[in-house]
This record gives structure tokens, sequence and C-alpha cells, in this order.
């Protein structure tokens, strides 16, 4: 058995196609686009590559992108000061504080802080609890991308076990809620691993589709996956040897049914839901219910 391709690339492409037909629709109606305004802290590379990616897919899609750079020496109180001018902006519907932030500034205190209508992450505890209450403001971009990456793949998710590992609040915590929900793209039976996980190559091996997000490079290794398994690396791992996912995709790709490529699978639809919440939140903040 050989894997076949989750593509993310090539399904971020369409998604992004079809936020820029919403983007003419709301240009249409009120004569302005969505805005989206990052906030970079310090000189990051990694965090400059991502809010730079960021930009061009907003401006591809006719969303309006605004930078605010802040030096590292930035203090809690100018950032938050800086938040909170956006929040009262009318003209920025989504606000995106890139992570991670400086040593000596506090990240839960700074992303409570965005307004919940412009938390276009999905990070504010308001629209967490919404997730798992199952009546969602915004979906979080990464799990969000995988649930459709899955979806507009045809493979089932309603009754499958799926095993999660990592519980992280990006990815972990709330992909495993969305799954449990009721209804499409939800009805799965998920398990959650961690560093405490006792024998986890067993508990792996009864997953119908495995969703590893631990950030250590080849760490899912063949005998930890069922044969045919649907397996989903949203790992990124810069490594000496080179950029590595979670999984140690040759070995594995040889026992799953589906396999995400590292680049190139979960990493660009991340990016591609980003846009679609900003859109959301131009049309919440005009008085609209969200699109389909």
């Amino acid at each position: 058995m050989t894997a076949a391709i989750l593509d993310g690339k090539a399904l971020a492409s369409q998604l992004r196609e079809e936020t820029a037909e919403k983007v003419a629709r709301f240009v249409g109606e009120y004569q302005s686009a969505p805005c989206l305004a990052a906030v970079l802290v310090g000189d990051d590379p990694a965090s400059e590559i991502y809010v730079r990616n960021k930009q061009r897919a907003c401006e591809r899609a006719g969303i309006e992108s605004r930078l605010h750079r802040l030096p590292a020496k930035t203090t809690q109180d100018e950032l938050l000061s800086l938040i909170a001018q956006l929040n009262q902006d009318t003209s920025v519907h989504g606000i995106l504080v890139q992570l991670p932030l400086p040593k000596g500034l506090d990240e839960k205190q700074v992303l409570d802080a965005v307004h919940p209508l412009k938390d276009v992450d999905a990070f504010h505890p308001e629209n967490v609890g919404r997730i798992a209450q199952g009546r969602p403001r915004f979906l979080p971009c990464t799990p969000h991308g995988i649930q459709q990456l899955l979806l507009r793949n045809g493979i089932p998710i309603a009754g499958k076990h799926v095993v999660v590992i990592g519980r992280s609040e990006i990815v972990g915590k709330p992909m495993a809620m969305m799954l449990v929900q009721r209804g499409d793209g939800g009805d799965a039976t998920v398990t959650v691993c961690h560093s405490r996980t006792k024998d986890l190559r067993a508990v792996t091996r009864l997953a119908d589709i495995l969703i590893v997000a631990i950030g250590r490079a080849k760490f899912v290794t063949a005998d930890m996956v069922k044969p045919g398994a649907v397996v989903v690396d949203v790992g990124m791992n810069r490594t000496e040897e080179g950029l590595f996912g979670d999984v140690d995709f040759g070995p594995v790709s040889e026992v799953a049914s589906w396999i995400t490529p590292v680049p190139g699978g979960v990493g660009p639809l991340t990016i591609a839901m980003l846009l679609e919440n900003t859109v959301e939140a131009a049309r919440l903040m005009r008085g609209k219910e969200p699109t389909g």
C-alpha cells in the first residue's frame, strides 16, 4: 500500500479563490475591502516569513493588509495600547498577533485583549467557549484547514476514531473539540494524547485518522500507524538535514491510506482559513450573518 497524498497546497488555492469571490461581493456591497491588521513584535526570522506570506495571500484575495511592526523591546503596556487602538478602529476587521512574542511579554494577556469579533485566530476565551458549545463564531485556522482537507477529499469522519497527538491551545485541543461536535465534519470519537500518555504506540494504532502536532521531527514511525489509517502531519521542523514533519513520511506512507506531505500539506491551509475568517469578521461587523 502506498498512501494517496492529501494536497493542502491545491486545496488552499481553491479556498483562496472562494474567499476572493466573497471579498468581491463584500466590496461590491460596501465599497470597501475587509481589512486584516497584523502585529509583529521583534525580528524573529520565521515570524517575518509567516507575516509576509499572510500579507501576500491577503493581497491576492483582495483583502487589505496592514502591518504594525514593533521593536523587541516593546513593553506589555505599549503592545496592549496598540491592540486597544485596533479594537476601536472600525476600518479594521481582523487582528492577528504573530506568535511567538519576545520574552517578557505576556502572550495570554495579549491574546485576551483582542476583541472577540476581531479575533480571526479564534484564540480568545469567548471564541474558544463558543467552539466547545458547538456554536462557533470563528474556527481556529489550522484545525479548520485540517477539517476541510478531510471533508473535501471525501474522507469519512463520523463514527471514526481520531487520535490527536498534542494538546496545544492552537491545534490539539480545538481540533478535538471540533471533531466531536454533531454534524458535518464531526461525530468522531476522539482521543487526545500527550507527553503523559502511557503506551502511546498502542493508542495511535487504534486511530482511523491520526493527527500529529507535537513539534518533533519524524516522531511518528510506521509501527505506530494502523494499516489504512489517514495521517495528518501538522509539524514543521527545521533541522540540519532539512525541513521535516512530525511523521516519518516515507515509511508511514507505505502503511497509511492517505497522508499529508511537509511542506505542502497543512501549512497552506492555515493561511487560507485566516482569510476566510477575516471576511466573516467583516460581515459580522456589518451586522450580517457569516456566509456559507
